[in-house]
C-alpha cells in the first residue's frame, strides 16, 4: 500500500508538470475601502504585473471612483505598481483591476560546465543584505558552515537549497506568506513562502551567490476561483556564464505538509529534485525587491515586500494581510 501510494504522488507529480507547460487565464482584483472613514486622503498602492520572457499579461484595465490613478515603478527595483488615490471626503471608495496572463513553466537546469567569476558591481544589490535579510553575524557563520568545501556558486547554491529543505518548515498558523524575518527565524526556521524563500536568500548572499525572491501569485484550478489568499514567492539564483535560476525550497516544505511526508520519503526525494531549476507555470509575478520606497511615497515606515495591496487612511496603514478588514478579493478564471 505504501508503495502504491509513492507511485500514485511521483505519477500526479509528472502529470502536473506535463499539464502545466504553460497556463493561461485572467485575475480580477476588487477593492473597497468605503468603509473607512471618509475624513482624510486615501492612498492604495497594488502590485502591478507586467510581461516578461515567462509571462505575457494583457487586456490590462482598471476602473472606479477615484481622484486620480496612474502606473509608477519604484526607483531602487523598476517594481511595477498601480498608485491610487482619493481626495478627502470622498465616501464611496472602489476599485477594480483585471488582466489576462499566460505564464510558462520555467526550467533551468542546462547548467554550464564552466561558471564565470561573480561580478561584484554588477550584482551588488542581489548580493546585499536587506533590513530583515542580514548577511553577516550568525547568518554568515550558518552559510559557512552549509557551503564549506564547495567550490562555485552552483556547488553553493545547491548546498544551500539542501540545508533549507532539511532544516525549515512550514507553520501554517503564520499570517499571510510570513515576513522573512531571518535573525529570529535562525531560531525557529517555521514559517510559510516569504519566511523560507528570505532565508535561502539570506544564506545564499552571505556565500557570494546572488540572488532573490519572486513575488507572485498562483493561478487557480479549472474554474472561477477565489485567489484572496494564495500568494507565493520563491527565489531565483544567478550562475555566472549561466543566468537566474529558480528554486522553490518552499513548496516542498508545503507539500511535505500537505502530503504528511518525511524528508527520506521518496516522494520527497523526488519534490527536491523537481523544485530545484524548475517552477511550474502556475503562478504569475508580480514584483520583487525588498524595503521599497513606494511611488508616490508611502507615509508610513519602508515596505517589506509589495506581494499584497498597501493602503493608507491619512496616515493610518490598513492591515493588508487582513482582507476582511481592508476589504479585496482577487479571483482567477482559467482560459476557456
Amino acid at each position: 500500500m505504501r508503495k502504491l501510494l509513492i507511485v500514485t504522488i511521483l505519477l500526479l507529480s509528472v502529470v502536473e508538470v506535463a499539464w502545466a507547460v504553460s497556463r493561461s487565464g485572467s485575475y480580477t482584483m476588487t477593492f473597497d475601502l468605503s468603509h473607512h472613514p471618509a475624513g482624510d486622503e486615501t492612498r492604495l498602492w497594488i502590485p502591478y504585473p507586467v510581461s516578461n520572457l515567462n509571462q505575457t499579461i494583457s487586456s490590462v484595465k482598471w476602473e472606479g471612483d477615484y481622484s486620480e490613478a496612474a502606473v509608477y515603478t519604484d526607483r531602487q527595483n523598476g517594481t511595477p505598481m498601480l498608485s491610487v488615490r482619493w481626495a478627502s471626503g470622498t465616501k464611496p471608495r472602489y476599485l477594480t483591476l483585471s488582466f489576462a496572463a499566460t505564464r510558462l513553466e520555467r526550467v533551468r537546469r542546462d547548467f554550464s560546465s564552466k561558471e564565470l567569476a561573480v561580478d561584484d558591481m554588477g550584482f551588488a544589490s542581489y548580493l546585499a543584505p536587506t533590513r530583515l535579510g542580514p548577511t553577516d553575524g550568525a547568518v554568515k557563520e550558518l552559510s559557512d558552515q552549509i557551503t564549506a568545501g564547495k567550490s562555485g556558486v552552483l556547488a553553493k547554491a545547491r548546498a544551500i537549497y539542501d540545508w533549507t529543505v532539511d532544516h525549515t518548515f512550514r507553520d501554517p498558523a503564520t499570517r499571510g506568506c510570513g515576513l522573512g524575518d531571518v535573525p529570529k527565524l535562525l531560531n525557529r526556521p517555521g514559517g510559510k513562502c516569504a519566511d523560507i524563500s528570505s532565508i535561502y536568500v539570506a544564506l545564499a548572499r552571505s556565500a557570494g551567490v546572488p540572488a532573490r525572491e519572486i513575488l507572485g501569485l498562483r493561478s487557480g484550478k479549472n474554474r472561477l476561483t477565489d485567489v484572496t489568499s494564495w500568494q507565493h514567492c520563491w527565489v531565483e539564483f544567478y550562475q555566472p556564464g549561466y543566468g537566474w535560476v529558480p528554486v522553490d525550497p518552499a513548496d516542498v516544505r508545503k507539500a511535505m505538509l500537505k502530503q504528511n511526508l518525511k524528508l527520506d520519503d521518496p516522494a520527497v526525494v523526488a519534490l527536491r529534485e523537481d523544485f530545484w531549476g524548475r517552477v511550474d507555470a502556475n503562478r504569475i509575478k508580480l514584483s520583487e525587491g525588498r524595503d521599497l520606497h513606494l511611488n508616490p511615497p508611502q507615509r508610513g515606515e519602508v515596505i517589506n515586500y509589495l506581494m499584497y495591496p498597501y493602503a493608507e487612511i491619512g496616515s493610518r496603514v490598513v492591515d493588508w494581510l487582513a482582507p476582511e478588514e481592508f476589504k479585496y478579493k482577487l479571483t482567477w478564471q482559467p482560459e476557456s
